[in-house]
């Protein structure tokens, strides 16, 4: 059964499939769900109509660490950080490279 803000949301897309939020929102609500595969296909659709929505690479390459595929992720973070310095976005770049350092095991602590 699928759930309200699920049906809702395809409705947005349905209505506008080229808002770049919904697309977002539908990646991000079957990542919630767990159905990894709709949420790969909403993520590369985003990446392929929309690949300056900086909030992408994030979230989808913590979905590559989830699914074990490193090499993914970190290529996903190292691309998502040029697009957010291209975007003057100097939050999402940090965010970016805070994740790309932990996926590369930079990510230290000082004792």
């Amino acid at each position: 059964m699928q759930s309200t803000r699920l049906i809702k949301l395809m409705e947005f897309f349905e209505s506008d499939p080229g808002d770049p939020f919904v697309v977002y929102a539908l990646a991000t609500e079957y990542n919630n769900l767990n159905d990894i595969e709709k949420a790969f296909h909403y993520y590369h659709i985003l990446l392929s109509d929309h690949p300056d929505y900086v909030g992408t690479y994030y979230h989808l390459g913590k979905l590559y660490e989830k699914e074990q595929q490193k090499d993914k992720a970190i290529e996903t973070y190292r691309t998502g950080m040029l697009v957010a310095r291209n975007k003057r976005d100097n939050h999402a770049f940090s965010e970016l490279q805070g994740a790309y350092n932990g996926a590369m095991g930079l990510d230290y602590e000082d004792d």
